[in-house]
């Protein structure tokens, strides 16, 4: 396994078009998405067509990694992952509030080395979350970490979709606030 500074390395080649970058970052995390993706469908030939689908993915968005903000692995998982929530939203296999064990994959407390490739700024950004109300706190990582919508959110919660519009928009004010973001 590449290291993350070595990830961050490839990603930025890979922006620039170095196709032998992209080979080489594919054969250091293939493993690793394909095993999300395919936790979350179950299905191997579904996975091998999502997996396909993330690496275009990563190769056209590799000039937006920040490096600043996620670890390679982080960045890359989370492609997977939404990609593959994506899948099973639209083919209707399997319910995602039926099943929340394929929203948790990957979103589990990472493991040690992980947590030490979080960066300063990421510590603080999960700080002020975690000032938020617990139920608030629950909703924003929903929102905008697992890609629920407000319509699935309103369901969650019972609430009509503009509160969760108007608590959503309050949370993100008072996370700008504790960042000190204007």
């Amino acid at each position: 396994m590449l290291t993350p500074a070595e990830l961050v390395w490839l990603l930025a080649a890979v922006a620039k078009g170095d196709q032998v970058a992209f080979e080489r970052l594919y054969v250091a995390t293939r493993a690793k998405l394909f095993g999300v993706v395919l936790r979350i469908l179950r299905r191997q030939d579904l996975a091998e067509e999502v997996i396909q689908e993330v690496y275009v993915k990563i190769w056209h968005s590799a000039g937006q990694f920040q490096p600043a903000l996620a670890s390679p692995i982080t960045w890359m998982v989370s492609i997977a992952r939404n990609r593959a929530i994506d899948v099973v939203r639209k083919r209707n296999e399997t319910s995602i509030e039926e099943d929340p064990a394929a929203l948790e994959v990957a979103a589990d407390t990472p493991d040690p080395l992980a947590q030490r490739e979080m960066t300063e700024e990421l510590k603080r950004l999960l700080a002020c979350i975690g000032q938020l109300p617990q139920e608030r706190q629950k909703l924003v990582l929903l929102a905008y970490y697992n890609g629920w919508s407000r319509d699935q959110l309103a369901t969650k919660f019972k609430t009509p979709v503009n509160t969760i519009k108007t608590w959503l928009r309050r949370s993100m004010l008072d996370i700008r606030e504790c960042l000190g973001l204007p």
